[in-house]
């Protein structure tokens, strides 16, 4: 990768779903040795710690159509502080979740560096949902179902506006990878947002290959570098058991690689952040340890 330097940030928020465990998933990643293992490929670790989150038992939810906005976006503020100052000191950013509400911030950090420069940033989004929820359209009021949306601009306020400013990516130059469970009021905001959505439709039918290099296309057009926002439940389920919402039908151990791998490759990768392992609901740790794998392809590691 073109940065030597790594900068590892836990963001262990759980604020934005109902189910309990994601805030653990900073701590199993780091018990799976993701330090070291990051240093063995040569890389200068920092691990910044984690920034301080609100636990839900001690507030009010709030609007319950966009549950614990307010304390997410606070902690999303923080979040993008670190990411930014990671940036600026020449590290590529590792955020570890915590709920994929976590990308707001790290997004946002990433954005606001190269906005300072005149730059924009590309957006790879692995995942098996869109998460382009609105507070209107979203059945639950669970914020980690909305995080590309607030990326995109839309959304509740105080994420939608994090930083103040609104888009911190272009739809043009955001793709999603994996897509297999979208809401049904979901669906026409996918469709009308102007993102690239890559079903594993596409997967099956045109490979992971093809729909890699074209999602590396689209979010370096005119860009920076891109921002790889990975949510484990990308993965299938018998690889990765313990994540936040597991979905059948994901991609398999290998697909998973080769998608980091051709990732690392292109090297356009500026930043990158693991969300949604849940070691509650896991078995022997293993789905933090595919993480750890997944980073380290992501980050140059190969079989030759």
């Amino acid at each position: 990768m073109p940065r030597s330097h790594i900068a590892i940030i836990g963001a262990p928020l759980d604020l934005g779903q109902d189910r309990r465990g994601v805030d653990m998933g900073p701590s199993a990643l780091r018990v799976a040795n993701l330090n070291a293992r990051v240093a063995s490929l040569g890389y200068e670790v920092e691990d910044w710690g984690n920034i301080p989150v609100e636990q839900k038992e001690a507030w009010p939810q709030g609007d319950a159509s966009a549950k614990y906005a307010g304390l997410i976006a606070e902690a999303c503020g923080t979040l993008a502080g670190r990411v930014s100052e990671a940036l600026g000191r020449g590290h590529l950013p590792l955020v570890l979740g915590g709920d994929h509400s976590v990308a707001v911030g790290t997004v946002a950090g990433v954005s606001n560096h190269f906005r300072a420069r005149s730059e924009k940033i590309g957006l790879i989004w692995l995942d098996a949902h869109a998460d382009m929820n609105t507070p209107e359209s979203s059945p639950s009021g669970n914020v980690h179902g909305m995080p590309l949306a607030c990326i995109l601009g839309n959304g509740p306020p105080q994420l939608a506006g994090l930083l103040g400013y609104g888009a911190k990516v272009s739809a043009a130059n955001t793709v999603i990878i994996g897509l297999r469970d979208v809401d049904a009021t979901e669906k026409p905001q996918v469709r009308d947002s102007g993102v690239r959505a890559f079903t594993m439709r596409d997967l099956d039918e045109r490979g992971l290959r093809t729909v890699m290099e074209e999602a590396i296309r689209i979010a370096s057009d005119g860009t920076a570098g891109l921002h790889l926002s990975l949510d484990m439940d990308f993965c299938d389920p018998l690889d990765a058991p313990g994540v936040g919402t597991p979905v059948r039908g994901g991609a398999t151990y290998r697909e998973a690689h080769l998608a980091l791998e051709m990732i690392c490759d292109s090297r356009k990768m500026v930043s990158m952040e693991v969300v949604e392992v849940n070691p509650v609901i896991d078995e022997r740790n293993r789905t933090a340890d595919f993480a750890v794998e997944l980073i380290l392809s992501g980050l140059g590691k190969r079989i030759l």
